[in-house]
């Protein structure tokens, strides 16, 4: 289920030249969902400062950090289409951002472990020349195995957590720690691509779901 929070009307369109596609963001996930797409685009990350809020819902959070990171960067390209996107992980009502350091991830894995939490991914366009806005999020579960020292020693060893949400990413060598997931696996990785397929539309650009399989 997703919650649309901001969005222009279509219009039709006549002769309008395609716009450049900028993500703003530089996360090497976001960027093969969006090849995956079979999308031409520009990387720009961001350079909006994030926070997280637990008397917000994670949904309002993501929703404003994308939006967030995706004006800051339109703001310097106004022709351009910004993507823009936040993934934040909750447990227990609380919101894991990225851990700094080792032990930080282990604590987080630790939390993680033996349940499920929730993986909140919002999704943000914008474009300025046209006054366009568009802003939802996406939620999925994904279950732990109980703790395993060895696994998880195995893991932080790998750096893959770095830079990822409650520090772990699902698609690579975070798999053997999770023991199963529901919704959509591109909302867990950080890029619900479906629900970009509405705001491309918009200005007439023909792409697909990436289907991403583990």
């Amino acid at each position: 289920m997703t919650t649309k929070i901001s969005c222009t009307h279509k219009m039709i369109r006549y002769n309008v030249p395609m716009r450049k596609i900028i993500l703003a963001s530089g996360s090497p996930r976001r960027k093969e969902l969006l090849t995956m797409m079979g999308l031409q685009f520009d990387v720009i990350p961001s350079d909006f400062d994030e926070w997280l809020d637990d008397a917000k819902t994670p949904r309002e959070v993501a929703i404003e950090l994308g939006l967030g990171k995706a004006r800051t960067v339109a703001e310097q390209y106004p022709e351009a289409i910004v993507i823009g996107g936040d993934t934040i992980v909750t447990v227990d009502g609380k919101q894991l951002g990225k851990a700094v350091t080792t032990e930080e991830a282990r604590a987080m894995l630790r939390s993680l472990a033996g349940s499920s939490h929730t993986v909140t991914t919002s999704l943000s366009v914008i474009c300025l020349a046209e006054q366009y806005e568009f802003a939802t999020a996406d939620e999925a579960e994904v279950f732990f195995m109980p703790y395993d020292e060895n696994l998880v020693e195995r893991y932080l060893a790998t750096g893959d957590w770095h830079d990822k949400a409650g520090a772990y990413g699902i698609q690579s060598g975070a798999s053997p720690l999770i023991d199963h997931i529901t919704g959509d696996i591109e909302t867990i990785i950080g890029l619900p691509t479906e629900l970009l397929l509405e705001p491309l539309a918009h200005f007439g650009i023909t792409a697909k779901k990436a289907d991403y399989q583990l």
